[in-house]
């Protein structure tokens, strides 16, 4: 591994040096540092150089070099992955292509209900956009201060809302990307019917950046919240929570977020967070956040909706407890305890951590026979899970026995645990990726788990957009080794 640039990274550094401009390529390692480190601490690569191009003709220059001298390029937006999806490999082989640069808004319509955001956009900064012309953009997620438009639309990102909304997939009306020759692809335009062939927009979501670099995408906005209620309940059980939410979906299209998670989970975020307070009194196996909107004068106010709906189920015997909050600086605290269960579960010990997904129906036996079962299987953890109940992403953590060796631990136990929850999540019709991704921490788990016709298809796709698999090499899907020549 090293950080000096080979033969033809020092070609490709020179030719793009005018092209690109001040600024346009970054070689000193202190400033790159901070960016061969993915999230998690868990991956580490090493590159040469940051190039960083602030125009699509720079990102087409800079593919066209690359194809040309054999160079591998790791796209980058906010290195938010959860997998090392935008981690340079470890021999230093690839450059980074850095789409910050690229953070134009192009046009926001609320009369279309279509904002065109260049990859490089932060989410946050759209949403304030969207904000100032009456509208948003309906996705939201821990990282929306530091992850951007190309990498949420390149993973297929969720998030809080996903419940109503959808993923990044539905919500993306069109894709512009430079793909693996230099040429670009076009498709910005929001049509609603267009039959020529393959969708290639829907091929790129998703695709982790394998496929080509995606530089722009039009979004659906929708009108701005004019109210919102957010409720915190106490359940019995994750099938008790689920009878709950067909409870609220069969009286009101207005709920957007119901979170579960266990009282362990909640304590953790608690004893995390300093001047934290309990949502309710008592400990309840199981907790839910749950959020309803308003964006329609006419509709019913969320806050009054949801205490009129808890307050029958609560009647009824089908939530234990239930508070709703009296003002913004409350819903804020409850979320904030939603948004901080990843980094305090990750302070209060090292844990296997999992970003699954199983059939909605399916989610509640799940979360609790998994957790016995992975207990019963590696005596001394605790396992639990969190999330999304609407859309059955799991994120399930098994903890580390006390007194372990944090590193010995998760090198020798972690593939074997995630083996395990990983066969698990397969036997009930799931998938070992809800909404992280694969990157290059899932790969021998992809093809482990994954029927040959997949695979194949998966290869078959690379091969044709990228066949020298030179776009983030080592994600996602890696090309079958060549035939020697005879």
């Amino acid at each position: 591994m090293s950080d000096k640039p080979t033969s033809g990274q020092k070609q490709l550094i020179e030719t793009l040096r005018t092209r690109l401009g001040s600024g346009g390529i970054v070689t000193d390692p202190e400033l790159i540092a901070p960016w061969l480190v993915d999230w998690r601490r868990r991956f580490r690569g090493h590159a040469a150089a940051m190039l960083q191009p602030d125009t699509v003709e720079q990102v087409q220059a800079i593919v066209r070099e690359a194809g040309r001298l054999r160079v591998p390029l790791v796209p980058q937006g906010g290195n938010t992955s959860m997998v090392g999806g935008a981690t340079p490999p470890v021999d230093g082989s690839a450059l980074i292509l850095s789409l910050r640069r690229l953070n134009k808004i192009r046009s926001l319509d609320p009369a279309a209900g279509l904002a065109v955001a260049e990859a490089g956009v932060v989410l946050a900064d759209l949403h304030a956009a969207a904000a100032e012309r009456g509208q948003r953009f309906p996705l939201t997620l821990g990282a929306r201060g530091s992850a951007t438009v190309g990498g949420l639309v390149s993973t297929n990102a969720g998030g809080m809302q996903v419940l109503r909304w959808g993923t990044m997939r539905g919500l993306v009306a069109g894709v512009e990307a430079v793909m693996a020759d230099g040429a670009l692809h076009n498709g910005l335009a929001a049509l609603r019917k267009d039959n020529r062939g393959y969708n290639l927009d829907q091929l790129l979501i998703g695709a982790e950046g394998t496929l080509g670099i995606i530089t722009a995408a039009t979004l659906r906005i929708v009108p701005a919240v004019i109210a919102r209620g957010v409720a915190w309940a106490g359940v019995s059980s994750p099938e008790a929570a689920l009878l709950l939410l067909r409870r609220l979906q069969a009286r009101t299209a207005a709920i957007e977020s119901f979170e579960i998670l266990p009282y362990e989970t909640l304590a953790a975020a608690l004893n995390y967070l300093p001047d934290s307070r309990p949502p309710l009194a008592g400990e309840h196996p199981w907790h839910l956040l749950i959020e309803a909107v308003e964006s329609d004068p006419a509709d019913e106010e969320p806050s009054s909706l949801l205490e009129r709906l808890l307050g029958d189920a609560l009647a009824e015997g089908e939530v234990t407890d239930a508070t709703i909050a009296t003002s913004e600086a409350q819903a804020e605290a409850f979320w904030r305890l939603r948004d901080s269960l990843s980094d305090a579960e990750r302070a209060s010990g090292p844990a296997v951590q999992h970003d699954i997904a199983v059939p909605v129906e399916a989610m509640p036996r799940f979360m609790t026979e998994a957790a016995r079962e992975a207990e019963a299987r590696f005596p001394g953890t605790r396992a639990s899970g969190f999330g999304h109940l609407g859309d059955g992403n799991i994120h399930f953590h098994v903890r580390a026995p006390a007194g372990v060796d944090r590193e010995r631990w998760q090198a020798e136990q972690g593939p074997v645990i995630t083996r395990f929850v990983h066969d698990l999540v397969v036997a009930a019709g799931g998938t070992i990726s809800a909404e992280h991704g694969i990157g290059q921490m899932k790969v021998a788990e992809l093809e482990r788990l994954s029927s040959p016709a997949r695979m194949a298809t998966l290869r078959a796709i690379k091969g044709a957009l990228d066949p020298s698999g030179l776009l983030n090499p080592g994600k996602l899907v890696t090309l079958a080794p060549r035939s020697a020549t005879p």
